[in-house]
């Protein structure tokens, strides 16, 4: 089965990443290392330290930013 993976920059983005995988174990892994980039980059930036609590709402937030389609 092929999957559709539509990934935005934000709720308002009109170019977001799109992709598609075969399996459906490349296409976690990709979702997975992605939005942990994504989070990684905005630890890294962030000139103030982030607690648990901030770090479970940026995941929430990018894995908010997801759509998965089956084709």
């Amino acid at each position: 089965m092929n999957y559709k993976v539509t990934y935005a920059i934000d709720s308002l983005d009109t170019k977001p990443v799109i992709k598609t995988f075969d399996d459906h174990y490349e296409m976690e892994e990709w979702i997975h290392s992605e939005v942990h980039r994504r989070i990684d980059f905005c630890v890294q930036h962030n000139p103030f330290l982030v607690d648990q609590r901030e770090l479970d709402l940026m995941t929430e937030q990018e894995y908010s930013l997801v759509r998965i389609e089956e084709l």
